[in-house]
């Protein structure tokens, strides 16, 4: 990164490229990261997709399930990109679909007890990954890691669809609000 910005700090002398000092380290890191957490997803024949899903819900407790719409925004994708995971993931026996009893036209998605085994075992070795990892930094570094991060996302992220004329669009985050969870 330090090379790539004294390139650019030499070619376009009149642009401030110190932003690439932290963007483009997030950027690298977050390659990083992902490449390590998709060991695990693949160890267990999942997806980072599929296993968001899985994780969703089993997070939403007895009777593990939730309505599709709900799975989408838990998991923070489209529900077309929702409904191709819920097929593949039926196909593997991992969930079922039906109709809601609270609503006939409404569909439920449910953890088998394959599809809640395998995500027991899977968000075990995801956590144990995840831990080894972070313990790169020592405790009082991740806090703060966690605390800036914390912070900065809570100013940046989107909280909510908004339509707007050119389809839908997201509205930022009022600083300080709390943001949406997601991710295992």
């Amino acid at each position: 990164m330090a090379r790539i910005q004294a390139e650019w700090a030499r070619e376009r002398p009149d642009v401030d490229v110190s932003p690439q000092a932290v963007i483009g380290r997030l950027h690298r890191l977050g390659h990083l990261l992902t490449a390590r957490l998709d060991v695990v997803y693949r160890t267990h024949g999942l997806s980072e997709g599929e296993f968001d899903v899985l994780a969703a819900l089993r997070r939403a407790g007895e009777p593990f399930e939730r309505a599709p719409g709900e799975l989408a925004a838990h998991t923070m994708v489209t529900t077309g990109a929702m409904t191709k995971r819920i097929d593949r993931l039926q196909r593997a026996g991992l969930v079922t679909r039906r109709r809601s009893a609270a609503d006939g036209r409404g569909r439920v998605v449910a953890l088998t007890p394959a599809g809640r085994s395998l995500i027991d075992r899977a968000f075990t070795e995801h956590m144990r990954n995840e831990r080894n990892l972070l313990d790169a930094l020592d405790p009082r570094e991740a806090e703060e890691l966690e605390r800036l991060l914390t912070g900065w996302l809570a100013r940046v992220e989107p909280v909510e669809p908004v339509e707007s004329v050119g389809g839908p669009a997201t509205a930022p985050r009022t600083p300080g609000a709390p943001a949406p969870r997601g991710g295992g």
